[in-house]
């Protein structure tokens, strides 16, 4: 079974308010072992990014503006995550984002949902564990899973956290291994050699207690409009 786990990153919180995606990031799964083969791009999104978005994912405009539009990648996209069963935490968030994108682009996936099956792993945690914390930092916590290296939110690095929650989850089938190489399938226009040293030239931004509260409160505000 081919598994894709994926995470977005984003201008703001709503496509109907204009914003768009910064980062796309997919982790492949086959038979519920890494394979190592990966999607990811970064995206100029045609716009401003918000305040708050920029300090959670050290992704701003200067850096972005000279990246592909998502017009440019979205065959390479779709293609990767053809023929899978979707892994998403908070599903509504990514893939509203995501077809909002299609449907600018005229691209005939605009609803992914209708074409892929979708785990919403939000939603599984909240069955599993009801009344209490289900953000993927309180997963990993949940779950023993070292996360202190995600100093900022990053679409390729959360869905690879998320790779490791998910198959925590629902363990007892297979063990896992992080540990293999991964094969990229970067989406980038001009220079792929530049782009290890792209991600590594993002700044890591570690929260204040104020910023930490205000993430807090973003994601609950992304809760209420699911």
């Amino acid at each position: 079974m081919r598994q894709v786990v994926l995470d977005t990153e984003t201008t703001g919180l709503s496509p109907q308010q204009g914003h768009r995606v910064t980062e796309i990031g997919c982790y492949e799964l086959i038979d519920r072992r890494p394979t190592g083969s990966v999607f990811q791009t970064y995206l100029n999104p045609e716009r401003e990014i918000d305040a708050r978005a920029a300090q959670i994912t050290g992704l701003t405009w200067e850096k972005l503006q000279h990246e592909p539009k998502f017009i440019e990648v979205v065959e390479e996209f779709v293609n990767f995550i053809d023929n899978s069963e979707l892994i998403i935490h908070n599903a509504s968030f990514d893939l509203g984002f995501l077809n909002h994108e299609l449907k600018l682009a005229k691209h005939s996936w605009c609803g992914i949902e209708d074409r892929l099956e979708v785990i919403d792993t939000l939603m599984l945690a909240r069955d599993m564990h009801p009344g209490q914390r289900n953000s993927l930092d309180a997963l990993c916590k949940r779950y023993s899973i070292d996360n202190a290296h995600r100093n900022y939110h990053g679409a390729l690095l959360d869905a690879e956290i998320l790779a490791q929650v998910y198959l925590a989850m629902t363990a007892g089938q297979t063990a896992m291994d992080f540990s293999a190489p991964t094969t990229a399938t970067v989406a980038q226009t001009a220079s792929k050699t530049n782009d290890a040293a792209k991600i590594h030239d993002l700044p890591v931004i570690k929260a204040s207690a104020e910023e930490q509260a205000a993430h807090a409160a973003m994601l609950e505000l992304i809760r209420d409009n699911k």
